[in-house]
């Protein structure tokens, strides 16, 4: 899953250090009806 999610972040130009760094800080207060903005 890891693996598909670092595919997406390289075929959307995220970079997916910073876009991991960024989830994991922020998932535990993001809203469950919005865990999709957290895609990259």
């Amino acid at each position: 899953m890891l693996y598909s999610l670092i595919g997406t972040c390289r075929l959307n130009n995220v970079e997916p250090e910073k876009w991991l760094r960024y989830v994991i800080e922020h998932i535990q207060d993001w809203p469950a009806n919005r865990v999709r903005d957290l895609l990259p």
